[in-house]
């Protein structure tokens, strides 16, 4: 029996209206990628044409985000065959399709520009002015990505020479001391302590942030150490609307807390508009410099404390409440932002102890926070508003899994870590 293939009774107009061709537009109409065709318009008038449509390729690769495509390869595969995929990225049906080769040179100038993090900054500053972003508690967390080419053989170190036994005498030690400030000095910013961030700008963080893939460690819930080769992404979110208002990628081995005040630094310089009270994050950024910029930013940090080989201080308990006589520990009452200073009362053991009138006895408390910034927080720790404003970092953790799950986080095709920026540039945005 011969098979007859019927024309088409509608037209291609007709297929085109009958989809939902208006699926990208709300995304197309918000984000304003000038700054990225700044990169690749012509500088003259003179010479040829330019023959790629540099707009509909910047929307494709952020429709490749959103609909999780893995590869640009299958990106152009799908803008070959499926006509009304091509017509929604903003293709002509008479242009051709560009070629891995002209994504790789677009994705190369994104890369070694700051077009993106531009276009993230014009994003925020608009929810912020429509008022989708009213946060008064920010939290800021790391997580780890995967890179794409494998580690490189491990190399073996050359034996040192052994020391010379003995106590240093005095101009030795004068000498090795200054040789060491030396190499100090010499050092990258962020191979220094993080006490040396307060002083640099966040323009120089932002430029000296290392992005080779390196090796990073990490412990799991069960105390296991995890070893991945790749990357790092530190995010600081909106605990209420989830907006990331600022994200940066790292090498592997950064410590998660050389990151932190490049971050909030990030949100002082690029959006002086939005005021936080709270700053919340784990035990990884319990270091004084954090809490110190926190409070430049006339916030309050709320950070998990971690115990480093410190005794137990007497009269003191575990959150750092004074105790009484008999070691009960006095309750958190209030704070004053007049004189900085936490309010502690009698603790409810008191009312029946026979030494409730003695002098041994202090009916108050009163401790400012700037005696230890690391100690001492408002609202004081342990108590209830402190455990409800720690539980809100969850909100970081939970973005992070978005990134991860819904928009290819965990899917870096490139080998460089300026391309790889640029991925996780776009899958923030």
């Amino acid at each position: 029996m011969p098979f007859i293939r019927h024309e088409s009774i509608f037209t291609l107009q007709d297929l085109y209206e009958m989809e939902q061709k208006d699926r990208f537009k709300a995304i197309f109409t918000t984000i304003d990628i000038t700054p990225v065709l700044r990169l690749v318009r012509k500088k003259s008038l003179y010479g040829a044409p330019v023959e790629v449509n540099y707009t509909a390729m910047v929307y494709s690769l952020i429709v490749r985000i959103v609909e999780r495509i893995p590869t640009i390869k299958d990106l152009i595969k799908r803008l070959q065959h499926d006509i009304l995929f091509r017509l929604d990225c903003g293709f002509m049906l008479s242009e051709a399709i560009p070629s891995q080769a002209s994504y790789s040179r677009l994705v190369r100038k994104m890369s070694q520009s700051n077009a993106l993090e531009e276009i993230q900054e014009q994003l925020l500053e608009q929810a912020i002015a429509e008022g989708f972003v009213t946060d008064d508690t920010v939290a800021i967390d790391a997580t780890h990505v995967e890179a794409r080419d494998q580690a490189p053989a491990k190399q073996e170190k050359e034996k040192s020479e052994p020391k010379k036994r003995g106590r240093k005498t005095k101009a030795e030690r004068e000498a090795w001391l200054k040789q060491k400030q030396e190499e100090e000095e010499q050092k990258p910013i962020f191979e220094k302590e993080i006490v040396a961030q307060l002083s640099e700008p966040f323009k120089v963080l932002r430029e000296q942030m290392p992005l080779d893939p390196q090796w990073g460690v990490k412990k799991n819930s069960d105390g296991k150490n995890v070893f991945w080769y790749g990357y790092k992404g530190h995010l600081v979110v909106g605990t209420q609307s989830q907006y990331i208002l600022g994200a940066m990628l790292s090498s592997g081995n950064l410590n998660d807390g050389k990151a932190a005040i490049p971050l909030l630094k990030g949100i002082a310089s690029q959006h002086p508009i939005f005021k936080f009270k709270y700053a919340t994050m784990d035990a990884g950024y319990d270091y004084e410099p954090i809490y110190k910029q926190i409070r430049e930013a006339k916030a309050h940090a709320v950070i998990a404390y971690n115990r480093r080989r410190e005794p137990e201080l007497e009269g003191f308990d575990e959150h750092f409440a004074p105790t009484c006589v008999r070691e009960h520990s006095y309750r958190y009452d209030s704070y004053d932002p007049k004189y900085e200073t936490l309010k502690y009362v009698r603790p409810k053991e008191c009312e029946s102890c026979p030494l409730a009138h003695d002098t041994l006895c202090q009916k108050v408390y009163k401790m400012k926070i700037t005696t230890d910034l690391r100690k001492y927080a408002a609202p004081a720790r342990g108590s209830e508003r402190w455990k409800e404003i720690a539980k809100e970092r969850s909100a970081v953790e939970r973005v992070n899994a978005y990134l991860k799950e819904y928009f290819q986080l965990n899917n870096i095709r490139h080998r460089t870590g300026q391309k790889a920026k640029a991925h996780f540039n776009l899958v923030t945005l």
